[in-house]
């Protein structure tokens, strides 16, 4: 079949196709002619929004959405821990681990957010609505320790707000977090990582950055700071000019 052709799909993909077809050639759209390979990372996001996870079906989607092996798509599919092959709760709660998150108490809230779930690392409640994980740097050392929910930051939390924040998912609510806005469930978070827009009214707008992140802007203006000019347009000169 060729690719985005959705009229010859294998029993496997199938049922997928009749409901992610006309997305995911909108998503391979995006990519010129003879890239469409470029398109895997988020149709393995689009995947992941119908089911909670990249199933086997999920892979011999993409797999024959790109005319791909579904080897190449599986090779993908787990080396980005983003991608969960196997049932995943609506919250994914992630714990920074790494070494400052970990030494200021990451650890410690890691080790008390598992013994309130009875779950260890990448593990789900049994009632299947939490899952919980460590993490490596999640980009916010400014913040340390931090803990996301689907993505969307706490910042500098300890074990005792950790365990509040649990305690509202498991009571049906959506904790605010500290930036970003309001929380959308796994599947949810999965089709914007796809590439399709935020549903949410008013969600885009919401979660300024903290004033951590814009520390070194204020730093700048102060002391009058800038760097040179950048024309974009200023040809970038080959290995044989520079010789």
């Amino acid at each position: 079949m060729s690719i985005g052709d959705e009229t010859a799909f294998s029993p496997d993909a199938s049922p997928l196709a009749a409901r992610l077809a006309d997305r995911a050639k909108e998503i391979i759209a995006r990519y010129p002619e003879g890239k469409e390979r470029s398109a895997l990372l988020p149709l393995l996001h689009l995947v992941q929004a119908e089911d909670g996870y990249v199933t086997p079906e999920g892979v011999s989607f993409c797999a024959e959405q790109l005319g791909i092996t579904r080897a190449q798509v599986g090779a993908v599919a787990t080396f980005y821990t983003m991608y969960k092959r196997k049932p995943t709760g609506d919250w994914l709660v992630s714990v920074c681990t790494n070494t400052m998150c970990g030494v200021l108490g990451g650890d410690k809230t890691f080790e008390a957010l598992s013994e309130n779930l009875g779950v260890g690392h990448d593990e789900t409640t049994e009632d299947g609505t939490i899952t919980l994980e460590h993490a490596e740097c999640l980009a916010a050392c400014d913040y340390a320790p931090v803990v996301t929910v689907n993505y969307e930051f706490f910042d500098r939390v300890q074990a005792d707000r950790a365990l509040s924040i649990v305690e509202q998912l498991k009571d049906g609510l959506r904790p605010a977090p500290d930036r970003g806005s309001r929380l959308c469930t796994l599947k949810e978070m999965a089709l914007q990582l796809a590439g399709f827009a935020e549903e949410r009214d008013g969600a885009v707008a919401e979660g300024p950055a903290g004033e951590p992140t814009l520390r070194g802007n204020r730093l700048a203006e102060q002391y009058g700071v800038s760097v040179a000019g950048f024309d974009p347009d200023t040809p970038i000169p080959t290995q044989a000019d520079r010789e």
